[in-house]
Order: C-alpha cells, then structure tokens, then sequence
C-alpha cells in the first residue's frame, strides 16, 4: 500500500480511540488535523485499510459499521442502551465458536455481535 499523510491520519484516530469508532467519528476527528478532508475520502481509506489488514471493520446489526484496530479474529458485545462496544474476551469466544461449530456442524468466518444490555446500564435506576 502506497503512502498517504490522509490515511496515516486516519489510522492514527482510529488507533487512538476506545478501539471501536464509526467512519463519522473518524472523520470529525481527522478534520481537526486535516480541516478539507471529505467523507468519501475517510470512507475510501479506511476501507483500504481493512482490505490491507491494519484495522477490521465490524458490521453492526443495528447501525453504522464500526471500525476496530484490535486485529485478530474476536467477537464484540454492543449495549443497545448506552451503545457501548466491548471486545469479547478470547476465552469466551473460543468456547462459543466451538460450541457453535460442533453442535450445529457450522464453520464461523466472520466475527460476531451480540446484543443486549451493559451491566451499568442494567444497574442504573430509572428516575
């Protein structure tokens, strides 16, 4: 992959964050260092760097696919309260991987989201 001062800005932001970030917060971030900088721009290089295996991209089921620099195959849990992302830990999603191979005889190729509810949102009290 050819050398780009935009791509290595974007790598950096992603690289930087909690690890989990959609195009649009990389592109508010970028414009910070990069004020003309486009969309498509952000769209297209951050795509080029999962395609060349420096960040993965996560589909999520209810939203805009983020973008992750954790490499290795893992799987993630997402808060459809607070929208929090958290890594699954590689133990677990080893133990699911397994079980889901080997019961229901179905190779899994692409890492996973579960949904549902963060324990500090579950131990927040309506008020």
């Amino acid at each position: 992959m050819k050398y780009s001062y935009q791509r290595e800005e974007i790598l950096k932001v992603v690289k930087a964050s909690s690890g989990h970030i959609s195009a649009l917060e990389v592109y508010d971030e970028v414009k910070k260092t990069i004020p003309n900088i486009s969309l498509g721009t952000v769209y297209r290089n951050l795509n080029s760097l999962v395609e060349h295996n420096y960040i993965t991209k996560i589909n999520m089921p209810s939203g805009s696919d983020i973008f992750d620099y954790t490499l290795g195959k893992h799987s993630h849990t997402h808060c459809i309260k607070c929208n929090e992302i958290f890594d699954l830990s590689s133990e677990l999603n080893e133990e699911i991987k397994a079980l889901v191979e080997t019961n229901m005889n179905f190779v899994i190729t692409k890492p996973v989201v579960f949904e549902g509810i963060c324990h500090k949102c579950r131990d927040k009290k309506e008020g």
